[in-house]
């Protein structure tokens, strides 16, 4: 019996004298999606941290051989840094304050960032503004990962897939209706919806040059009156809020200089008019489907609201599709 206890004790110190081992790392680390999506030029994009799959922590995650989908090298613009105005640290917008590009600048600064950034802790990739100079395309990367344990190779662990925003990313529609109103009685008798289109033209600067069309396309001319206020109702200029709008043959321009645009409501001490804005194109220079001459003469009175949400240059067209421009 004490030959069995011995036996024992000697079994059960050699157990405990065996060296632990300085915990776990998966091999199926993983993104949730392995796809990631940069959308160049958006203010901010990250992706999902690395899920570490019950590795031991703490953990480090190296990026190593980013390269094109089909084997070529990596386009140069990865690594090249690109100048981008961000608010300083710990400052931001207020609409009460900030009524001036001077008084804007105050709060923000140039700097030079490179398009995309890997976090080493959580493994997330970070693409900021300079992102827009990134060539569109799709690229595959390794992951190293250190812990405890070791250090460990995870070969092609995910692909960007580098794609331009979608509309939706950068504007926004809320509203979206015109009435014809007759010229006499101000009786209003609902028109077809305008199509509202938003078209990038540059990422450079802030501007919004809107247009109205007819339905072939003509474009009314602003400078001319062909387009007036319609009362004391909010148009593009109430929002314009660091330089006056330039009336053109063709269009208004606002240099909004700071997205998003309109970046806060219209709101006077009787009314919150959100976004919206409201224009008249006076009847001596519209023929509207079916409205017959024998009916009077109307005038075309659209109202719409929307926003963009990213610097840039636009084009943001209001086209007629039920009128036609005189001469």
């Amino acid at each position: 019996m004490k030959k069995v206890i011995l036996g024992l004790f000697i079994i059960a110190s050699a157990v405990a004298c065996k060296k632990i081992d300085n915990g776990f790392q998966s091999d199926y680390i993983r993104y949730k999606d392995n796809n990631i999506y940069a959308k160049r030029g958006l203010i901010l994009f990250q992706s999902d941290r690395i899920n570490a799959d019950g590795s031991t922590p703490p953990y480090k995650y190296k990026m190593l051989n980013l390269r094109n989908v089909d084997g070529g090298p990596l386009p140069q613009e990865f690594n090249t840094e690109y100048e981008i105005t961000l608010f300083k640290p710990g400052m931001s917008f207020n609409a009460e304050t900030d009524t001036t590009i001077e008084l804007l600048n105050l709060k923000r600064e140039t700097v030079k960032r490179l398009p995309m950034e890997f976090n080493e802790t959580s493994g997330q990739l970070t693409f900021n503004r300079a992102s827009a100079n990134l060539p569109l395309g799709r690229y595959i990367f390794d992951v190293q990962m250190t812990n405890p344990t070791g250090t460990k190779m995870y070969p092609s662990l995910a692909t960007i897939n580098v794609v331009d925003p979608a509309t939706d990313d950068l504007f926004t529609i809320t509203d979206n209706v015109a009435n014809a109103f007759h010229d006499v009685t101000g009786a209003v008798t609902p028109m077809k919806n305008p199509q509202i289109t938003c078209t990038k033209i540059s990422n450079e600067g802030a501007r919004a040059i809107l247009k109205m069309v007819d339905k072939n396309g003509k474009p009314f001319n602003p400078k001319a009156g062909e387009i007036i206020k319609r009362g004391d109702r909010p148009v593009f200029e109430n929002y314009a809020k660091f330089n006056p709008v330039t009336l053109t043959d063709t269009a208004m321009i606002c240099d909004f200089e700071i997205a998003p645009f309109p970046l806060t409501k219209y709101i006077t001490p009787t009314t919150d008019w959100g976004f919206l804005m409201y224009y008249r194109i006076p009847s001596q220079f519209v023929n509207i489907d079916g409205f017959p001459a024998t009916l009077g003469t109307f005038s075309v009175n659209p109202r719409w609201s929307w926003q963009l949400k990213l610097e840039g240059t636009y084009i943001i067209q209001v086209k007629f599709t039920d009128v036609t421009k005189k001469g």
